[in-house]
């Protein structure tokens, strides 16, 4: 696949025969970790319903998919566990399975590969079954500083970045109230359905969250003690830190040309993707030089962009980009923390009748669906 050197936004809303296009974007309903509805399915469980899930309702022959790309952090070998479940699922056995691990953003770079016609990205996770292992390094390589922060519990790089940037608890609870809440209010309105492909799990079809808190306060998180008491200054607390959670999401892509010769709707169009890194005990703040960077890389400026999707792994790193990035709120995650930022930043581009996205991942998408029935906006 191959998508135009562009720049500036009217050249990136150009369709071309060789742009790289997404003709289904779903995911499955989140499970809350240890608790929800997906605590004892394996990944490769839960992909197989994804993927049968994906066969039933696009149509697609499985026998003319090119390769497919999963993204996932901790299961033990999951490249062949990605593999026997492609077969699991039906899919033929000429079809190749690629599992890479670049942590949060392992789904994102199924998108690159420019040698195909029509592909699955795939991102799945379960942190009930595969909690993030204790990283191990040797002594020699511990030695150096970045090497020994770069292997810190997440919550350790919450405090140094709010304990570094002046992140206070007030406006850590704050930004996890506006999250909380939008994401309580999507839920009620049924906006995350748009986005949810139900999946059939062990004789029960799972189609709707139970990770979103209803019914968050300020009071409620002002109340809350700290998690990670022994470091930095103490406030990340289980209320302005992500949930952890179980799901899959998948999108499907193919050249233009490919997907009009199909038949096939186009839903979005992915335009390009940069990847940066930063200090290890900040991470975080990624977005800060990730998004500026693959903005500048197509001649887009902020406000071109209708709708940003920006990881909420803890309000600390998230309150400080959002700042920093000086970015309206308004187009900021709007139904809550973007987990599954791609199926959620496109549906939300169909319900505005919008058409930028930009994910901290670092990605930028175009919206191409028709809007959504007037029922549903």
């Amino acid at each position: 696949m191959s998508t135009q050197a562009v720049r500036g936004l009217p050249a990136i809303l150009e369709k071309h025969p060789d742009d790289v296009v997404i003709t289904f974007a779903k995911r499955t309903a989140m499970g809350k970790a240890k608790k929800g509805q997906f605590k004892d399915i394996p990944v490769d469980e839960m992909m197989q319903a994804l993927f049968k899930a994906t066969l039933e309702k696009t149509g697609l022959d499985p026998s003319k998919i090119d390769d497919i790309c999963v993204g996932t952090c901790h299961p033990p070998s999951p490249a062949y566990a990605s593999r026997a479940t492609a077969l699991a699922a039906g899919i033929p056995h000429h079809v190749p399975v690629t599992a890479l691990n670049r942590l949060c953003s392992s789904w994102s770079h199924g998108y690159s590969s420019r040698e195909i016609s029509l592909g699955f990205a795939v991102g799945v996770e379960n942190m009930t079954l595969n909690p993030r292992p204790t990283p191990v390094i040797s002594e020699a390589v511990d030695k150096n500083h970045q090497a020994h922060d770069c292997i810190q519990p997440m919550g350790w790089t919450s405090e140094m970045v709010a304990q570094t940037y002046h992140v206070s608890r007030e406006k850590q609870d704050m930004y996890a109230l506006i999250s909380h809440t939008r994401a309580s209010q999507a839920l009620a309105s049924g906006i995350f359905s748009e986005e949810i492909l139900p999946i059939e799990v062990r004789g029960s079809v799972i189609s709707v969250d139970d990770t979103v808190r209803p019914g968050v306060t300020m009071e409620g998180l002002s109340a809350l003690k700290p998690v990670f008491p022994d470091w930095g200054e103490g406030s990340t607390t289980a209320g302005n830190a992500s949930g952890i959670g179980d799901g899959a999401a998948i999108c499907v892509l193919t050249t233009r040309d490919h997907a009009q010769r199909e038949g096939m709707d186009i839903v979005g169009k992915w335009v390009g993707s940069a990847v940066v890194g930063v200090e290890p005990r900040h991470m975080g703040i990624g977005p800060i030089v990730a998004i500026p960077k693959v903005l500048a890389q197509f001649g887009l400026s902020k406000e071109d962009v209708d709708v940003y999707e920006i990881n909420e792994a803890f309000a600390s790193q998230f309150a400080y980009c959002v700042e920093e990035l000086d970015i309206s709120m308004d187009k900021v995650n709007p139904n809550g923390a973007g987990a599954r930022q791609v199926v959620t930043g496109l549906a939300e581009l169909r319900r505005r009748q919008e058409k930028v996205l930009c994910t901290s991942m670092c990605g930028i998408f175009i919206n191409e669906a028709p809007p959504f029935p007037l029922s549903k906006l």
